[in-house]
């Protein structure tokens, strides 16, 4: 785990902050620890857009994956094809039970669900989807980046096709046109069935298909800004 802290967090007013988890956290704030060197630059990123007023000081995590069992880790179910996968209960249970509380505890947060988010892209953004659903009084505010919609025959397309009653959630969902079989086709089905579950295009679900987009670390770092704004606006001044 790795947290960020925004510039005035260390003065004496006390103010409370809104959090954003990431999984992947190896990927968003180190070159270093990042995945082929290439980091998202999170820190630098929300750091300009505080500085410019664009938005709101805030508290980011991100959560080391596990390596081996990341993909155990980030897949709601067993997936027959790739003969793994099935333990994002457990894993969202760790956030909710064991994380968040820590978290909450040791540094000045604004703790309900209209201040939290969780984000992620790829295998990341799959399990940001389906667990930002089943907490939905945890997070209100998803990034869902390159979703991996593949994953068990499109089984989170199931998930949120048989949800009974939608949440106040706010989501970000994004896929490059040149991602593979991260189709945009799918993600765009995904979105299809959100809007039909009553979300609202560029009201609470904000779309974004990028002409030529891959699926790597230097893709997601160019619009993470975008998505954290869309997520976390600025709220106006009275």
């Amino acid at each position: 785990m790795i947290v960020y802290l925004p510039p005035d967090y260390g003065h004496e007013d006390w103010s409370r902050y809104p959090v954003l988890y990431l999984h992947d956290g190896q990927n968003v704030f180190d070159s270093a620890t990042a995945f082929g060197g290439v980091e998202w630059g999170v820190d630098e990123t929300v750091e300009r857009l505080i500085r410019k007023g664009s938005l709101a000081p805030m508290i980011i995590v991100g959560i080391y994956n596990t390596g081996e069992h990341r993909i155990d880790e980030y897949t709601p179910t067993f997936d027959p094809r790739q003969k793994r996968g099935g333990k994002a209960n457990q894993y969202g249970r760790f956030i909710v039970e064991e994380l968040k509380p820590f978290i909450d505890r040791r540094y000045r947060t604004l703790a309900g669900p209209e201040f939290t988010g969780l984000g992620g892209s790829s295998l990341g953004g799959l399990v940001t989807l389906y667990l930002g659903l089943e907490y939905p009084y945890i997070f209100s505010k998803l990034m869902v980046m390159s979703p991996s919609v593949w994953w068990d025959y499109g089984i989170i397309l199931r998930y949120v096709k048989s949800l009974k009653a939608k949440p106040s959630t706010r989501i970000w969902l994004d896929i490059g046109s040149k991602e593979g079989r991260f189709t945009p086709g799918h993600v765009r089905q995904l979105r299809d069935i959100l809007i039909s579950q009553g979300w609202r295009l560029n009201a609470d679900l904000r779309f974004k298909e990028v002409r030529g987009g891959q699926h790597n670390e230097r893709a997601w770092a160019r619009r993470v800004g975008a998505a954290i704004r869309f997520l976390y606006p600025k709220p106006r001044k009275r």
